[in-house]
């Protein structure tokens, strides 16, 4: 028997499995591919999710038409434990949340059974950070071979020694002007790297959002050396107000800084790869690990809710286990 869309009647499923899919399927799938006209990969994927709802449902048997919330939340905590990670599975759901929707929108179910169900959340991975000792071998690395010129050297280390010495996002390094205007984005001020007073650094970050860092010693060092030559490579006609920039003056771009720290990293013996949010996320585990104040690394990361700076929570934790993995007797499985 044809089924049409206002048809009521059961579909009937053979028991545990089938490669053919059921007439309602089969008419929601010419409905999206000809009606809604979705892509060819969209349709392909709506055809696999789809099938796999005939396919679960023939293990319970039920039909389709009368599956329920409690057969869906079942079959996604099966997904899950088979190794399904929740973005897959919220694209299941999705398809099928569509197809009663449209079946509802006919009259064949009263309810949608997968309106409520909601995938697991995704456990969010940690931010990848160095390891302290990685982090000062990175930033005191200096650079000599013949074709690479000591100014760069000079604007590559100053650049590292901020964003690890202050937590700066990139886009909050490049902004960095020489000295502050009502236009700049962000600037350093107070101290001398020469004297070892600290300064600040002032930056405009997320949210058009003001924050204030303290800046040590060595950057300061690092950002006078890298200033006294930047005068001298840009030449006394230069009008440019970037801390940071090309030979031609121009304020340097995300991409190319990128690239000159993650060679800067592989010359320095790293052994992962290196970009600039790593080194904010290592300050922030670093200052974390040393003081334990959460709310004092909120403040210096810039970051309006607490819950994300508790992330580095977990990386604080995953550090003492690997000390008391190291160090404690107990620690150690017997032979």
């Amino acid at each position: 028997m044809n089924w049409t869309p206002g048809m009521h009647e059961p579909v009937v499923a053979s028991p545990l499995a089938s490669d053919a899919l059921g007439a309602p399927m089969q008419a929601y799938l010419d409905y999206i591919r000809f009606e809604k006209r979705l892509s060819a990969r969209t349709h392909t994927l709506y055809q696999s999710d789809l099938a796999l709802l005939q396919v679960l449902a023939d293990r319970v048997p039920v039909a389709v038409i009368a599956v329920q919330p409690a057969h869906v939340r079942r079959w996604v905590g099966g997904l899950n434990a088979a190794g399904r990670n929740g973005r897959g599975i919220a694209r299941i759901l999705s398809s099928w949340r569509g197809f009663y929707k449209w079946l509802g929108g006919r009259g064949v179910v009263k309810a949608n059974p997968v309106i409520d169900v909601r995938a697991p959340k995704a456990a969010k991975p940690l931010p990848k950070a160095l390891a302290v000792d990685e982090s000062v071998q990175l930033a005191d690395y200096r650079r000599t071979d013949d074709r690479h010129a000591p100014v760069l050297e000079l604007r590559d280390r100053c650049m590292v020694e901020l964003l690890y010495g202050c937590g700066l996002r990139l886009s909050e390094l490049l902004g960095l002007d020489v000295v502050a205007s009502q236009a700049a984005r962000g600037w350093v001020e107070g101290g001398d790297g020469a004297s070892g007073e600290g300064g600040e650094v002032h930056v405009l970050g997320k949210g058009a959002k003001w924050r204030s860092v303290p800046v040590g010693q060595p950057a300061l060092h690092a950002l006078s050396e890298w200033l006294e030559a930047r005068q001298r490579w840009l030449g006394p006609a230069a009008t440019s107000s970037a801390v940071f920039v090309n030979q031609r003056g121009g304020r340097l771009s995300p991409q190319h800084v990128r690239l000159r720290l993650r060679e800067r990293g592989q010359l320095a013996g790293m052994a992962t790869p290196v970009h600039p949010h790593m080194l904010r996320h290592s300050f922030a585990s670093h200052v974390l690990q040393s003081s334990g104040d959460l709310r004092a690394v909120q403040e210096l990361l810039g970051h309006a809710s607490i819950s994300t700076t508790q992330i580095y929570t977990r990386l604080d934790f995953q550090h003492l286990a690997k000390i008391y993995d190291q160090a404690h007797p107990k620690a150690k499985k017997s032979s």
